[in-house]
């Protein structure tokens, strides 16, 4: 039900299953961070009933402090999650669970609440759950660049990008 090969953009339709797994990955996503945790929420496509997504959870976690990295590694590993500091970005760590052989299953967004990452994340999903038509076209736009190449997901983020900063324009909020 999940998993995606490293480097290759697969969709699938949406499975209302991702809900229940989500709130399964959420709970042991507390139980590891403990007081850390602020608040958790699935984010991505996954999210999204109705759209089309990369068989990935996306989670993105609110925590206290952005303590050391070496702290979240050490929670997480026994869950499976490994640091990918090169995805790192200022006030996020970025962690990937995978399969064992080597699907990608859950990313996660480590992050303070109220930051970039937590606003943009939370807000585009916001609004194409409430909006069918921007959901509609965001699924024609994700299906014509899968079409074009399913092998680089490197083009496909970057072809998603303008219709993302589009809509995160559209809510009206500001980011910090």
């Amino acid at each position: 039900m999940l998993g995606c090969e490293r480097h290759l953009v697969r969709l699938v339709p949406y499975q209302p299953a991702w809900a229940e797994l989500f709130q399964q990955e959420a709970e042991q996503l507390r139980a590891a961070l403990g007081d850390q945790v602020v608040q958790i929420e699935h984010v991505g496509s996954t999210s999204i009933p109705g759209l089309d997504a990369k068989p990935i959870l996306d989670i993105v976690v609110a925590v206290r402090d952005m303590a050391d990295a070496a702290v979240f590694e050490e929670a997480l590993k026994p869950l499976g999650y490994v640091h990918k500091a090169e995805n790192d970005r200022p006030g996020r760590l970025y962690f990937v669970k995978r399969l064992p052989d080597d699907r990608s299953t859950h990313h996660l967004n480590i992050t303070e609440l109220d930051t970039e990452c937590w606003f943009t994340h939370v807000a585009f999903r916001d609004y194409l759950r409430e909006h069918p038509e921007a959901r509609q076209e965001y699924q024609r736009l994700k299906l014509d660049l899968v079409s074009q190449s399913s092998s680089d997901r490197a083009a496909y983020q970057e072809g998603k990008q303008d219709f993302i900063e589009r809509i995160l324009e559209i809510t009206g909020e500001e980011c910090p």
